[in-house]
């Protein structure tokens, strides 16, 4: 019955307000360990790749090296592919759900949002994902700019419905 009313939920509410490609089937805990496996990967390929260090997030901002640019793009390109993969395809979740592909209205919050983002990165030289491998590392100061973007996090989701679309 859970699943039921998470799914007359998700039909009452906007597209902008909810991932509806979200899974519906239940798992126990132990199902979450290839997730964490995979984050502990990701977190060496970031240490490894040297996309945690302060110094060349700052290069980035600076336009003084392309390394940080490098990286972004090749992101950029494997998102590009995988999607059109998906797709074309019809590749579908390992538990066998459609994933689904649905256009997204822009506003101007969108940029503002952006901006604030790109101001916050350039200041503390972490975006949400290398934070923990900071931490992990050892750069525990970075444990202030994870909990301010836990505190953003919250504000926004306070305000948002209170916000100029």
């Amino acid at each position: 019955m859970k699943n039921i009313d998470k799914k007359i939920d998700f039909e009452t509410r906007s597209l902008d307000t909810v991932c509806i490609n979200e899974s519906h089937l239940e798992h126990k805990w132990y199902h979450n360990i290839k997730y964490l496996m995979v984050g502990l990967l990701f977190g060496i390929i970031f240490i490894k790749a040297e996309i945690i260090s302060w110094y060349r997030i700052q290069e980035m901002f600076r336009f003084q090296s392309f390394h940080m640019y490098g990286v972004i793009g090749s992101a950029v390109i494997v998102g590009v592919i995988s999607v059109f993969m998906i797709k074309k395809l019809n590749i579908k979740t390992i538990y066998g759900e459609k994933v689904e592909f649905h256009d997204k209205k822009f506003n101007k919050g969108q940029i503002i949002g952006g901006l604030i983002f790109g101001l916050g990165w350039a200041i503390t030289g972490a975006c949400p994902g290398p934070i923990f491998a900071q931490i992990g590392t050892g750069v525990t100061v970075m444990i202030v700019t994870l909990f301010f973007a836990i505190v953003g996090t919250w504000v926004y989701g306070y305000f948002r419905d209170k916000l100029p679309h």
